[in-house]
């Protein structure tokens, strides 16, 4: 289940789905997917589908990576992009393969500890983590020109906002138990928001777990 061939069919799936963007589908072709889940739940790693992660938080259905990550890359390629919620940190994996720095921050220590090895495993060396809260981003190392946030929050926090630069863009899913994928563009006069689609997203929550 782990081979180039079961990889290859993933992405034709997510061709048929509507993905696009060849830059995407490559590197959802290289990226080892299997790498991101423990060792018994690996051999599902191929298949189109949400996966447990531990800790009540999920490794995202390849769709909606392979989504996201085409809604940030549409206007251009990103120079900083802020995640929100590192989780197993495959979607790292996936910007930091096409954007120039990737700051991710996540509010549960060992889902954070697990990726940051992991991403050191595949020698991906341009991206920053924080064990922080996401709701409030990455102050100190704003602006960011993308931001992503791989939980929902039951409205868009303002600190996100605030911390994108002008022309900058905000994907992230928005509700509670109705969730709608947003995009949020920073304009000369204010903030733009376009909804994309109907999604399901473990909810973004405060704090942080150690």
């Amino acid at each position: 289940m782990t081979s180039q061939r079961t990889r290859e069919r993933l992405v034709r799936r997510l061709a048929e789905q509507g993905i696009q963007d060849e830059r995407v589908l490559d590197v959802m072709r290289r990226t080892p997917r299997h790498l991101f889940l423990d060792e018994a739940m690996a051999h599902r790693a191929y298949e189109d589908t949400a996966l447990p992660i531990g800790f009540q938080q999920t490794l995202s259905q390849p769709y909606i990576v392979a989504r996201m990550t085409e809604l940030l890359l549409e206007q251009g390629l990103r120079s900083r992009v802020l995640e929100i919620g590192t989780g197993s940190g495959y979607q790292t994996a996936v910007l930091a393969q096409l954007v120039d720095e990737v700051w991710s921050v996540e509010r549960i220590k060992p889902l954070l500890d697990k990726a940051r090895a992991r991403l050191r495993q595949l020698k991906l060396r341009n991206v920053r983590f924080s064990h922080a809260d996401g709701g409030l981003g990455w102050e100190e190392a704003a602006p960011f020109d993308g931001i992503l946030s791989t939980a929902a929050p039951e409205s868009i926090p303002e600190d996100l906002l605030l911390q994108l630069a002008p022309g900058g863009c905000l994907v992230i899913p928005v509700g509670a138990s109705l969730q709608n994928l947003q995009v949020i563009t920073r304009t000369s006069e204010g903030y733009e928001t376009r909804l994309v689609e109907a999604v399901r997203f473990v909810p973004l929550r405060s704090g942080t777990v150690k």
